[in-house]
């Protein structure tokens, strides 16, 4: 089946891979790097297990809004508007083989989308310098091979 639809408007109407063991939430937790804005905590982790089917595929994404930033419906609204931004602008620069968790704040609940939009992009573009950075001194830091 072809649509006519252009490329950009097909990768937006596209599902996210999300997030849903626990064990990938406490990953990105534990080892990623992180990027805090105010509305959301950016954390990001290379995808865990190699031999998983959905590895070569591309970023996986989870969100977490705690009870301690509102109540049920208000966690459940924080959650759509994060996704949808995320789904709106097409993964924004989030690398593939790597997994982002969303950690909701409060302010996400009534600041303006384009806001979202704009600081998910600040994360995504932030976490990819620091994990380069990462990478470089971890190469420097090996003893040479001889």
């Amino acid at each position: 089946m072809t649509t006519d639809a252009p490329a950009d408007l097909q990768k937006a109407n596209r599902k996210l891979a999300r997030l849903r063991r626990r064990r990938d939430f406490v990953r990105a937790s534990k080892t990623g790097v992180r990027f805090s804005a105010r509305l959301f905590t950016l954390q990001m982790a290379g995808q865990g297990d190699a031999e998983s089917p959905e590895s070569s595929a591309g970023a996986r994404f989870g969100f977490t809004v705690t009870k301690k930033v509102a109540g049920a419906v208000g966690r459940n609204r924080i959650r759509r508007r994060l996704k949808e931004a995320l789904r709106v602008s097409g993964d924004l620069g989030a690398r593939a083989g790597r997994d982002y968790v969303f950690v909701a704040r409060r302010e996400a609940l009534d600041a303006p989308f384009a806001d979202i939009v704009t600081q998910m992009s600040e994360g995504f573009a932030r976490l990819d310098e620091r994990h380069a950075a990462n990478q470089r001194r971890k190469r420097k830091d090996r003893p040479a091979a001889s």
